[in-house]
């Protein structure tokens, strides 16, 4: 199984060891496009301007020092991907409680898809960083569809050599950067999060932000603490469901993605 999570916002403060190092990064096909994003992230942030620098990367005024942080990406000490995000996803599915078998499946089947780095796998080493892709980074422009040019036949390659499903968790700005096709969109599926609850004897589900991340996050760590290993999209839903998941499965068009509602009753 291949597990595709979005990065956070939130980020550790600082990295704790050697800089980075390009060519011990994971999916060495993406190192010419990574070198691309990372010159022109810097150049911006060292070379041309602070405010400038903030307009292009939607910075507020209290997000200032992530300009010199990003100017010094290259010499900044680095932490593995796996504790560099601390967003709500990443909080849930606690990656630093990990271990045996989980850890194994975790550093296996978890792709961290990134503005900067395009994806990554959690050992992946990198500073702190802050690089949107929804940003429209100069000269290579917006960062999606440079993405969608530069990693498709990598991470199409890295979705062959796994025979299972891929479970696709990416938020829409993440997705845009790859979307499966052919026989490896045959065997993805997406997860919607909804809350199911009652009002006025009126049963209503919504699409919720915070609590989505939060579920989702639950849902890879069960997932790699039951040792579960589908060998098809039914075969997730089925372990998913023996974890005491409701899931509902929407139909599925030839040749594209199953959609999987969760419902969660509890917040």
């Amino acid at each position: 199984m291949l597990v595709l999570l979005p990065p956070s916002e939130g980020k550790a403060a600082s990295g704790e060891g050697a800089p980075l190092d390009p060519a011990g990064l994971s999916l060495p096909a993406l190192a010419p496009a990574r070198a691309r994003v990372l010159d022109a992230l810097v150049a911006l942030c060292a070379d041309g301007g602070e405010d400038a620098a903030m307009e292009v990367l939607g910075l507020g005024g209290t997000l200032r020092g992530e300009v010199a942080r990003n100017a010094a990406l290259r010499t900044a000490p680095a932490l593995p991907a796996g504790e560099l995000y601390t967003g709500v996803l990443y909080d849930a599915l606690d990656l630093g409680t990990l271990a045996g078998p989980a850890r194994a499946a975790a550093e296996r089947s978890l792709l961290v898809f990134s503005g900067l780095w395009g994806a990554l796998r959690i050992t992946d080493r990198v500073p702190p960083y802050r690089c949107p892709m929804g940003v429209k980074l100069p000269p290579l422009g917006a960062l999606g569809p440079y993405w969608r040019r530069e990693a498709a036949q990598a991470l199409t390659e890295a979705a062959a050599a796994d025979a299972g499903p891929v479970l696709d968790l990416r938020s829409a700005a993440y997705a845009a950067a790859w979307r499966p096709a052919g026989e490896v969109a045959a065997r993805t599926a997406t997860v919607r999060v909804l809350h199911e609850r009652e009002a006025g004897g009126v049963v209503k589900r919504s699409v919720v932000s915070h609590f989505n991340k939060a579920t989702k996050g639950r849902l890879v760590r069960d997932l790699l603490q039951a040792g579960a290993e589908p060998r098809d999209t039914g075969g997730l839903v089925t372990a998913l469901r023996d974890l005491k998941y409701t899931v509902e499965e929407q139909p599925a068009a030839a040749g594209r993605p199953r959609q999987l509602d969760v419902v969660v009753r509890e917040l």
